[in-house]
């Protein structure tokens, strides 16, 4: 097998994918049209509900859903060979990532761009809607101390990845200024990815400079800068900072694995692995588990995730300027999200086995495995670092896309920078998702407080704002410097496809009421019964052999009980669906499966 069949084979069936079943998606299913107007239009406040151009909008969505899953989820999955991992990307995004963003941008929409608990709580009632809260503050906490520890382990004592990603902060208030001014899209986004450009390739004239010497910054240090940036993107109005910014990103994220497919074309790496591997059935080094149900829980992002609600009932429905967006926006970023996946996968799979494996685990764990590395020394030695026990998926990404990039002859002695390119690269991918789940931190706090703080409902209340900004910031910034995210990261690939089930239930709640046909509601309870299934045997799974394990290395009785929380409220929210769907299924507008009557 090569990587270049791969790439081809992969475009082909995205692309039919979203041309086709995209279409029957939207139109047949969801019924959308441009008739009435959108959140942003109705509430237009300047601040939250900003109508956006469609291809500014689907930046901001792509940047912010595209976070370090695609990246590092198929690299990890990669010990299962280069098959699973290939599938699950594939049929996983078409039948479930798209249709999941898309229904839930959707039924945002149609409540007026509300948050996901309280578009539950007017579909199915307010336990369901309890229950989808409580998990997703719980899950979007997490999250972001999680991907902001990524941030820190590729920015720690680098200037140059610093200065890079610091540079489009700026660059990205200049855009959004311009951009509000003149209007003009096509100038503004030329000079601000000109100007992105700059900043990232004088990163390593900066590095031995006064300037340099102040971007060296240690853990500790960036662990209280990432929060605090992370509060004025949340605060901020979302045409100054956000939108731009991640629309910016957007660009180098897209550009990268462009050039990484012409890489691949010019190329054709081979992929060294097998399309399977001894480890599918569980007891591998990286993952401990089975294929399945693991490899739909290591890769999320890239097939389905339900960090995507977030960002689906949070900031972009409050910003698409036509419903007829929410095919590009919603079900096509989930494709394009796929492919990085995808090309993640084949930069990891290019390496030789030992070498991958001798990068993603312990030295000590490696050492069991009977492997003797093969182009690793010479890697390193290229490089200029030692590559040997950098787990978690990071590293072995940007090692094989270096060795993709210098396999075209101009670029051959450029190992070094392209690999720190790369490190920078994922850091900025992350940053983008950092600064959108803050901001829908913020508004879950609104949500939650708002009962009893009644302005806090508010999402033009400046003091509101600012205090649901800060709190949201204090709570996964207090865990991001101490460090304590560290013991309950594992739970995190469980709770977020759970999530991604609950965003699913509300998609088939809201086809349901709103069908022609209810036959359409399998487009959503065909995966959601794969995902809900999957979930609950990973979870137990987890807590059975690691959690509650003592003689496992990943003891904890704590998340075996964090674990068991999670999955109760799952099961909550879905027995509730089920009593819904059942009246729904019967409902008098319903005449031998075709609707007669109004929607709901």
């Amino acid at each position: 097998m090569n990587g270049l069949s791969i790439v081809i084979g992969a475009i082909c069936i995205l692309v039919i994918g979203y041309r086709f079943y995209g279409y029957f998606f939207t139109k047949k299913v969801l019924l959308i049209n441009d008739k009435k107007p959108t959140p942003a239009h109705e509430l237009n406040d300047g601040q939250d509900y900003v109508p956006t151009n469609k291809w500014v909008a689907f930046g901001h969505h792509f940047a912010a859903i595209a976070a370090a899953g695609p990246l590092v989820g198929p690299v990890l999955a990669a010990q299962f060979g280069y098959l699973p991992g290939l599938l699950w990307l594939l049929i996983g995004a078409v039948i479930g990532g798209a249709v999941h963003d898309a229904v839930v941008l959707f039924a945002s929409m149609r409540q007026k761009g509300k948050s996901l608990s309280e578009v539950m709580k007017e579909e199915l009632g307010p336990v369901a809607a309890f229950c989808t809260g409580l998990a997703m503050l719980f899950i979007i906490t997490i999250t972001m101390a999680g991907l902001s520890m990524v941030v820190l382990g590729a920015l720690e004592r680098n200037p140059w990845g610093t200065f890079a990603v610091a540079i489009t902060i700026p660059i990205a208030m200049l855009v959004g200024v311009a951009y509000k001014k003149t209007g003009n899209l096509l100038v503004t986004s030329a000079v601000g990815f000109i100007l992105l450009l700059i900043g990232v390739f004088a990163g390593p004239y900066i590095q031995d400079t006064v300037l340099g010497q102040w971007l060296t910054l240690d853990r500790q240090t960036l662990a209280l800068i990432l929060p605090i940036y992370a509060f004025f993107a949340a605060a901020l109005p979302v045409w100054f900072l956000l939108a731009p910014r991640d629309y910016l990103s957007s660009f180098m994220k897209i550009g990268v694995f462009i050039a990484l497919i012409v890489g691949v074309f010019f190329v054709n790496p081979v992929i060294q692995f097998p399309a399977v591997t001894e480890f599918v059935h569980g007891g591998g080094p990286i993952i401990a588990g089975p294929v399945w149900p693991f490899v739909s829980i290591t890769i999320a992002c890239g097939a389905i995730s339900g960090f995507h609600a977030f960002i689906g009932s949070g900031t972009t429905p409050k910003m698409l300027d036509k419903w007829e967006d929410i095919r590009v926006v919603g079900f096509g970023a989930m494709l394009v999200e796929s492919l990085v996946g995808v090309m993640a996968l084949i930069a990891a799979t290019s390496l030789h086995p030992a070498d991958y494996f001798a990068i993603n685990a312990a030295p000590a764990v490696f050492a069991t495995l009977g492997m003797e590395v093969v182009n690793l020394p010479q890697l390193s030695q290229t490089i200029g670092i030692d590559l040997e026990g950098r787990t978690g998926g990071a590293v072995s990404l940007a090692v094989g896309m270096t060795q993709i990039f210098t396999g075209v002859p101009w670029f051959a002695n450029l190992s070094s920078y392209f690999y720190q390119f790369v490190i920078m690269f994922e850091a900025v991918f992350i940053l983008t998702a950092i600064d959108a789940g803050t901001r829908v931190a913020r508004y879950l706090i609104q949500d939650f407080l708002g009962d009893v703080i009644r302005p806090l409902k508010r999402t033009d209340w400046m003091p509101g704002t600012i205090f649901a900004s800060a709190l949201a910031c204090f709570m996964w910034g207090y865990l991001l410097y101490t460090g304590e995210i560290g013991p309950i990261w594992a739970l995190f690939g469980v709770s977020n496809q759970l999530m991604a089930s609950i965003g699913l239930v509300i998609g088939a709640t809201v086809i349901l009421k709103i069908a022609t046909k209810r036959i359409y509601v399998l487009t959503c309870i065909i995966p959601l019964v794969y995902l809900y299934i999957t979930v609950n045997v990973a979870g137990i799974w987890m807590i059975k052999n690691v959690y509650w394990n003592s003689a496992s290395s990943g003891y904890s009785v704590l998340n075996g009980i964090l674990s068991i929380i999670m999955l109760i409220l799952g099961l909550v929210v879905v027995i509730t669906a089920l009593k819904s769907w059942v009246k729904l299924w019967n409902s008098p507008r319903f005449v031998r499966g075709k609707a007669v009557g109004e929607a709901v």
